[in-house]
């Protein structure tokens, strides 16, 4: 059986990586044999176990193994012939050898290999469990599109690399002077693909994989992790809980009330638009949550009603299909009354009114110009339907 996989994603410094590994300390707290995995470029993994990990795993407790990936040691192994290459044409133009070197490797790419190791520990067998410390959300989100990128590679370019290298290669030499990639960058790109395409049959295997997303209860973090929310929930991948962390206890001194009342509003935000998956809340504590004490002080506050391995929400509980000129948004609404649902789109945000409650559910910016154009409501599943709005109409 593959293991259990749980992604911990957010925006830098809500406080991801310790909630990653107090999970992952629960786990193999657990009896399961459980290995958490740190793919963010800065990583703080080490600092936060108390434990120096490596690029490969290394003991961090009983049953427990971590890693802090190494990006560069991932680039040599599946992107050199594709670097080597690249590096070539860009100092034939001019570039000076550090400039070239840079730009052989595009943004998120070093994220892309690095989640790569994903992959690798799923076929090695050894692990119950594995907790996934992602980048923050900026750099997650460009990897989710890769896995339709790698399809079209494999199904328009791989099949005709004969006849590029054949046809195209003496042109390119001739005519425009440069390089011509090789047999080895096309075994590059068609490994990297095929890699790619298995990764995101692990991501979208709901039963043993899910995402959770890490937040404090601010305003502009709740928004950017509602926006990923509906992302993953665009791709296919299974959202099964929102973690808020670093939340004021009831009995904060007076000095920090006003700031607790806002976080019970945002509290409320959260529970809104995140519905009906589970909120698992964990307390400002007076100290920094590091070593093991702290992280399983973490760990029995958020799990304290439930399994850390646990799937803890079995769907995906919205939808959204995007086409040239028409989308779709399937929203869960159980128990919702028809005649008591509305409907209003701001920006990139759809409101929707269930008897006088209201849900902001953040659009991707490929929706701008997509405007609501009719909605049915059927066996508590809400569908809105968009269609791209013409010129004249705007």
């Amino acid at each position: 059986m593959s293991p259990r996989t749980i992604l911990y994603t957010g925006k830098g410094g809500v406080g991801k990586t310790s909630v990653a590994a107090s999970t992952a300390r629960a786990c193999a707290r657990a009896g399961l044999r459980t290995l958490v995995i740190s793919t963010d470029p800065a990583h703080s993994l080490s600092e936060s176990l108390g434990v120096e990990l490596g690029a490969d795993p290394r003991p961090a407790g009983d049953a427990l193994w971590g890693q802090e990936v190494s990006a560069q040691v991932e680039m040599e192994r599946h992107w050199s012939g594709v670097r080597q290459w690249l590096g070539e044409l860009f100092l034939d133009r001019g570039l000076d050898r550090i400039s070239a070197e840079e730009l052989t490797v595009p943004p998120g790419m070093d994220e892309l290999f690095s989640l790569l190791r994903l992959q690798s520990a799923h076929r090695s067998g050894e692990w119950e469990a594995i907790i996934v410390d992602c980048a923050p959300t900026g750099e997650t989100l460009r990897l989710l599109s890769f896995p339709d990128v790698a399809r079209w590679w494999i199904e328009k370019v791989f099949p005709r690399e004969r006849q590029i290298l054949g046809t195209a290669g003496p042109i390119a030499r001739s005519l425009l002077d440069i390089p011509v990639p090789t047999h080895a960058v096309f075994a590059d790109l068609l490994s990297l693909s095929e890699n790619l395409i298995e990764m995101n049959e692990i991501l979208r295997d709901h039963e043993r994989t899910t995402v959770r997303l890490v937040m404090n209860p601010e305003k502009i973090v709740i928004s950017e992790a509602m926006r990923t929310f509906t992302y993953l929930n665009m791709y296919g991948y299974l959202t099964d809980a929102v973690v808020v962390n670093r939340v004021f206890p009831a009995e904060v001194g007076d000095y920090f009330s006003g700031w607790r009342d806002l976080q019970e509003q945002q509290l409320a935000l959260v529970r809104s638009a995140f519905s009906p998956l589970p909120v698992l809340c964990a307390p400002y504590f007076e100290r920094e949550v590091v070593g093991a004490e702290m992280l399983d002080r973490l760990a029995s506050v958020l799990f304290e009603s439930t399994e850390p391995a646990a799937v803890l929400y079995q769907s995906i509980s919205q939808e959204l299909a995007v086409g040239e000129d028409h989308a779709r948004l399937r929203l869960a609404l159980p128990l919702a009354d028809k005649e008591k649902i509305e409907l209003k789109k701001a920006g990139l945000d759809l409101i929707v009114g269930v008897n006088g409650q209201r849900r902001t559910i953040a659009l991707p910016p490929a929706m701008a110009g997509f405007e609501p154009s009719g909605a049915r409501f059927d066996d508590g599943t809400l569908e809105v339907m968009f269609d791209l709005a013409r010129a004249d109409d705007r």
